[in-house]
């Protein structure tokens, strides 16, 4: 595999979903279309459903009614086509970073040499060559995402799910981590859904962003982002266009939490 390999997207739709927990009702006909290659960004305040919605569109959660398709067939946890990355970098302590990141492959039976080959790859295009005998403790916060994140894209996902995975790292090194999810975004072309605080986060990395409402409202704003690409950290960041975005969302978001407090 070399490192310019495209592995593109697939299409995820969410159709007339409806969740909730015994009498709590979370989404009613929640639908919502992700185009092969799109990086959806979720975000809102908290308590509006957004890692709920993230594991009902992964099958670890499943909907009461309705129904989450990719590729329009419907998408269960243990799919080949689709990877999660995790809030917190959920690495084994006892295993190398490559052991880490090609744990996946060996699970599914993959020749030893393959699957080093594959995994040392994917340690390159994250930046981490060098580091694959270290391990996860003696790694910054960072670099554990990183592995994460490798690990994940080593099965070539055609969907990732992100649910915050940047959310408990400093600003400057989450900065770097967008630009360097950016740059492997565009290099294999996934569909991405992507949950985040972030409202920064959220507008330099995303085609669309959706902003969930309280519970049981589903979407309060579907949001296009026509900001060029590729974008390119204090150009894009310092933009009038992006400060648009910015002051936008913030007050959509404002809206959505001044209304739980009036009802």
């Amino acid at each position: 595999m070399t490192s310019s390999q495209l592995i593109g997207g697939d299409q995820l739709t969410i159709k007339n979903l409806h969740f909730g927990y015994d009498s709590l009702s979370i989404f009613t006909d929640l639908n919502v279309t992700v185009e092969p290659g799109e990086f959806l960004s979720i975000i809102g305040p908290s308590g509006c459903g957004k890692t709920t919605c993230l594991n009902l569109l992964s099958g670890f959660l499943k909907p009461d009614s309705g129904s989450v398709l990719l590729r329009g067939e419907s998408l269960e946890p243990e799919d080949p086509h689709f990877g999660y990355v995790f809030q917190q970098a959920t690495l084994f302590p006892w295993l190398s970073t490559l052991e880490n990141v090609e744990f996946g492959l060996k699970m599914q039976g993959m020749n030893e040499k393959v699957r080093r080959e594959k995994a040392m790859v994917y340690l390159e295009k994250v930046g981490l060559k060098g580091f694959e005998d270290y391990l996860p403790l003696k790694l910054s916060g960072g670099m554990q995402q990183r592995v994460n994140l490798a690990r994940a894209l080593v099965m070539e996902p055609r969907l990732l799910l992100m649910d915050e995975p940047f959310g408990a790292l400093d600003a400057i090194t989450r900065e770097t981590m967008n630009d360097e999810l950016l740059r492997l975004w565009n290099e294999l072309g996934q569909t991405v859904v992507f949950i985040t605080h972030d409202i920064d986060e959220a507008v330099y990395l995303s085609d669309r962003i959706l902003v969930l409402d309280r519970p049981p409202n589903g979407i309060f704003k579907d949001l296009k982002i026509d900001l060029k690409r590729p974008r390119i950290g204090k150009d894009t960041r310092t933009s009038d266009k992006f400060w648009d975005y910015k002051k936008e969302l913030v007050d959509d978001i404002a809206q959505v939490a001044k209304s739980a407090v009036v009802s």
